[in-house]
């Protein structure tokens, strides 16, 4: 067993010391594993709030992990120099369950402070809004504020990092002797207690919010550091005072357990140009709707954000999702049987349902997403989604409607399987700002479409804006246009919430789109935006817009030049250029 005592020639203890060293021994491994659960909960949760505040969401976990892996090798050096291990040990315990704790809220709060800065010097010196000042001193504030969630990550790593070496002296220690195995037996628990960690944060803390999960994770790392107090007191020096620490501490998550997800909500909220009526964290990402009353006469405007970023706004939504469904479906031979990837507020299905389809099949991965724009949410005896009901028309309720919960990669090959055929396919995804939705823009992924699209269908993909993020634009036209369409076109229009955006259409047969819907008497369908001269303008570019499209990669799972893209462009709309 891992506790065991070498004992070279002689066993100096008895029997009942024997008992009492190996109890602590395991009592030790235990503290160890417990720790390593926290220690990797910790890194995933700063890599993943950090990824929501900064955006850039594998850059930055990637950037953040490798930033603490490097800060526990320096901790472990460090942990030499700390006189006395069973109080050292002690004490770092208590200071790791102090930064995990309050790390997120820390990072929030400085996001918070920051980003507000410039409309409140406006406020105080009577300056319009729009000349807020951004240039100079507030330029640099907000580079600073992006290194700070790295400097929490480094702090909190670098205490991590002490943990095993300070556990290996205080078993040397304890047993009076050098032990053979000590690094390996340690390492080994180390290894296993963090899998365990990322077990339950995938299984369960991925759902929380983030100042819940990092309240539960130091509470637990605070009771192992009482257990390892109470173990060693008689070796452990300033114990009153550590224990009086350590009922502070106690305090202090609790209070963050309780009040966190409210405080970290409200740093948030004022970040949001309109009040937030509601907030919802999921597996999958975080939700807020804003609400803002610009007529008293009229209802208030809703917006919704996934992480951050405007997914529509309830004054212009109808020109998005109409831009995005009635080409393709007009395009289309027939209106059986459609397809939507993603659309999980409803809004592209309630457009979709006015062909009067015989079944849509839905495919999207936030089922909680789903719930909300399908059933009441009351909260406090209101239904707090009843305009986004009313806007989606109760589409997700429709008898017609089949929704499939998953990833749509993965979901897409069921549906192949079954050789089934669509008339029309409607791909409403988020951009492409991740990894995971980049493999959803790839060739592979389209030539499974292009497989499910009837002959004479056509198929419609949100494409983002061709004036902020034109590579990206460019990249799934012609990734479309490899992946088995025989004619593909882009088109583009103002979404006033959104700004000049991009949609791309593409035909396996016959001709195309363009084509189609110039052929049109008449229109089938009155959705009361859309005119035939609309449906004509939107597939005009200015004079040489497709210059550059020789030079354009075509996206694969391999080089992930979707995500690439729109990552360059999403920089250089912040002012940080880069040499592609």
């Amino acid at each position: 067993m891992l506790w065991n005592i070498p004992v070279p020639f002689e066993n100096p203890y008895s029997v009942k010391q024997m008992k009492s060293l190996k109890l602590k021994d395991f009592t030790l491994f235990v503290i160890m594993a417990v720790l390593a659960g926290c220690g990797l909960i910790y890194e995933y949760l700063l890599s993943h709030y950090t990824g929501r505040v900064l955006g850039a969401v594998e850059a930055v976990i990637f950037a953040m992990i490798g930033v603490m892996i490097v800060s526990m090798g320096i901790g472990a050096f460090a942990a030499r120099y700390i006189a006395c291990p069973f109080t050292g040990f002690a004490w770092l315990e208590l200071i790791i369950a102090i930064l995990g704790g309050s790390g997120v809220l820390v990072i929030a709060g400085v996001f918070a402070l920051t980003h507000t800065l410039p409309a409140r010097i406006a406020e105080t010196f009577g300056m319009p809004p729009d000349l807020a000042p951004m240039g100079g001193f507030i330029k640099a504030l907000f580079g600073v504020t992006e290194i700070v969630p790295y400097v929490v990550g480094f702090v909190l790593g670098a205490l991590i990092g002490a943990e095993i070496p300070l556990v290996a002296r205080v078993r040397e220690a304890m047993h009076g002797c050098r032990l053979t195995h000590n690094t390996g037996d340690i390492y080994g628990v180390d290894y296993i207690g963090a899998g365990f960690g990322a077990a339950i944060w995938v299984g369960f803390m991925l759902s929380l919010e983030p100042t819940l999960a990092a309240s539960i994770t130091a509470a637990a790392n605070l009771c192992v550091g009482l257990v390892f107090f109470f173990l060693f007191f008689e070796q452990i020096k300033w114990r009153h005072f550590l224990l009086l620490a350590h009922v502070i501490v106690a305090s202090l998550i609790i209070t963050i357990g309780q009040y966190g997800p409210e405080w970290d909500a409200a740093m948030e909220d004022i970040l949001y140009k309109d009040s937030v009526v509601y907030r919802l964290t999921t597996r999958y990402q975080q939700m807020v709707i804003t609400e803002r009353t610009i007529d008293p006469l009229q209802a208030p405007v809703m917006d919704f954000y996934i992480n951050g970023r405007t997914q529509f706004s309830s004054r212009d939504e109808h020109i998005y999702h109409a831009l995005l469904t009635y080409p393709a479906m007009a395009a289309s031979a027939r209106h059986e049987k459609i397809l939507i990837v993603g659309g999980g507020d409803g809004l592209a299905l309630r457009d979709v349902l006015r062909w009067s389809p015989k079944q849509v099949v839905l495919i999207d991965i936030d089922e909680d997403i789903i719930d909300f724009f399908k059933a009441p949410r009351i909260v406090e005896g209101i239904a707090i989604n009843q305009r986004l009901l009313e806007l989606n028309r109760h589409s997700l309720r429709d008898p017609r409607v089949k929704i499939i919960v998953g990833d749509a990669f993965k979901k897409v090959d069921h549906l192949l399987e079954t050789m089934r055929v669509f008339d029309t396919i409607i791909v409403d995804l988020p951009d492409p700002s991740h990894p995971d939705l980049n493999k959803l823009y790839t060739a592979r992924f389209y030539a499974k479409l292009s497989q499910l699209l009837a002959g004479d269908g056509a198929m419609a993909v949100q494409s983002t804006s061709p004036y902020h993020a034109k590579n990206a634009f460019l990249s799934i036209g012609k990734t479309l246009r490899h992946s088995g369409f025989s004619f593909v076109e882009q088109y583009h229009h103002n979404v006033p919430s959104f700004g000049e955006w991009g949609w791309t259409i593409g035909t396996k047969t016959g001709v195309g789109a363009k084509s189609r819907l110039a052929h049109l008497d008449v229109l089938p369908i009155d959705d009361g935006w859309t005119t035939k001269g609309k449906l004509k303008s939107v597939f005009e570019f200015g004079q040489g817009f497709f210059a550059g499209l020789p030079n354009i990669k075509v996206n694969r799972l391999g080089n992930s030049a979707v995500y690439q893209y729109h990552h360059q462009a999403w920089r250089r709309e912040q002012g940080v250029y880069s040499r592609e």
